[in-house]
């Protein structure tokens, strides 16, 4: 089986290698990056194989991974230049559709998009897949097995894409348990305090909702008891524009993923 090869040594690229690693997947893993500090800790970290030729990264690789930032797509692309055989690529990069990953570097190229979650690392991740037209079925399953490896695989029409990646990061989770730790400290708990009960709050309720049998709508009901201490917690943040915070911050991250679709 021929590597696994990133082109980029980031975040993300560090997360997926992490989960590989713990789910002690035997692929071969090559990974390109402009910077050795990020080659060196990759491959002591993870034993990833380095590569600081682009296009010799590229040879090499059965499934290549662009693993960059959406605004350093093209340019990446471009310096890969023409491509002389078959080769599956699966674009990380936010809001790049593969309409532009096509024209900048097509047949004999089938662009999959991939959007993995950084829980990856830990292989809880959930992974959203879009596929170029007449991508081949056996090396479909060959992706889906991949990132099945670092948590759940789901297929996603490109044109839901951005929506789907604007709400499933979990830096809503992160956000929120800051958010609320911190304004539980000043109500008088110790910062260790705040953020237990502050990732209590979110944690298991996600996972008693995750377990099944019982609807959101009928778990909000159950916490929420009529003149209780939930449910006046709960409408004072619905008054405050909740809901509206929310529907902004959305919208300005699809904002920005509609942006990215148009880089060159």
């Amino acid at each position: 089986m021929k590597p696994v090869v990133f082109l980029g040594g980031g975040r993300i690229t560090n997360a997926l290698l992490a989960g590989l690693r713990l789910a002690k997947d035997r692929r071969q893993v090559i990974v390109y990056d402009r910077h050795p500090e990020k080659l060196r800790q990759l491959k002591k970290l993870y034993g990833a194989a380095i590569e600081r030729d682009l296009r010799e990264a590229v040879r090499a690789a059965g499934i290549l991974i662009v693993a960059v930032r959406p605004s350093s797509v093209a340019e990446l692309l471009q310096e890969v230049g023409a491509i002389d055989r078959p080769q599956i690529a699966v674009s990380l990069a936010a809001g790049v559709p593969l309409a532009n990953l096509r024209r900048w570097l097509g047949p004999p190229v089938h662009w999959a998009r991939a959007m993995p979650s950084p829980a990856c690392r830990t292989r809880n991740g959930l992974t959203a897949l879009a596929w170029d037209r007449r991508f081949p079925a056996n090396r479909k399953k060959e992706i889906k097995q991949l990132f099945a490896q670092v948590g759940a695989v789901l297929d996603i029409e490109e044109r839901r894409f951005d929506a789907f990646t604007v709400t499933f990061s979990c830096s809503h989770g992160y956000h929120a348990v800051a958010t609320l730790a911190k304004e539980a400290e000043k109500l008088g708990l110790d910062r260790k305090t705040a953020l237990l009960a502050a990732s209590h709050a979110l944690g298991d309720a996600i996972t008693t909702w995750r377990a099944g049998g019982t609807s959101l709508e009928e778990l909000l009901h159950e916490a929420a008891t009529p003149g209780g201490t939930a449910a006046a917690t709960m409408e004072g943040m619905n008054r405050a524009g909740y809901g509206r915070a929310v529907q902004k911050g959305l919208a300005a991250g699809f904002s920005r993923s509609r942006k990215n679709a148009k880089l060159r």
